[in-house]
């Protein structure tokens, strides 16, 4: 039967996936105003090793308390820095070395697991309402959507964020073979 993790045993489990990841990422968060989606956002960032989280546009400020109410404490773990525009943020995306790649249901878009996310990637997610705008769209290297069979149309902005940075990881954990099905704890 299985027990839940003491906190040592996950810090010491978390701790062995950071030493054999290698991949970066980054992410830009483009006029995300709900502050719930935002803390939630960081709070995936955190989790999956975002490097550098750039917000653009009107997004919600990281120190807003709303937002802390979902970070739990984790925007002082994330990089983040505001820029005025898409175009700044894809700007210094591409020069810290990434590819960018735009979460939207757009036309051209490949599904997620068709996605260009084997190298260092910075996925880019837009408004609540909106998505990402037609400068963000333009100037991403790819854009790319979550496939959905339900009969919702879209999923919410912090949601489908973290499904694009659980598999922008998982390609990379999926090359690591067998040590990948090493069973937690043991």
């Amino acid at each position: 039967m299985s027990t839940q993790l003491r906190p040592t045993d996950v810090k010491r489990l978390n701790r062995q996936w950071r030493r054999r990841t290698e991949g970066r990422l980054s992410l830009i968060v483009e006029s995300v105003t709900q502050p719930f989606n935002l803390g939630s956002i960081l709070r995936t960032c955190a989790t999956f090793g975002v490097e550098t989280l750039w917000l653009a546009g009107n997004s919600a400020d990281p120190g807003d308390p709303k937002v802390g109410k979902t970070a739990l404490g984790t925007a002082a773990k994330v990089d983040h820095v505001r820029v005025p525009s898409a175009a700044e943020a894809l700007a210094a995306a591409r020069a810290a070395g990434f590819t960018v790649v735009a979460l939207e249901l757009a036309d051209g878009a490949l599904p997620l697991h068709a996605a260009p996310l084997d190298t260092d990637v910075c996925l880019a997610v837009g408004a609540e309402d909106h998505g990402c705008s037609p400068a963000l769209l333009a100037g991403a290297d790819a854009v790319t959507y979550i496939p959905q069979i339900g009969r919702v149309g879209s999923l919410n902005v912090a949601v489908a964020t973290a499904i694009a940075l659980a598999e922008a990881r998982r390609r990379e954990w999926a090359s690591f073979g067998g040590e990948a099905d090493a069973p937690v704890g043991g």
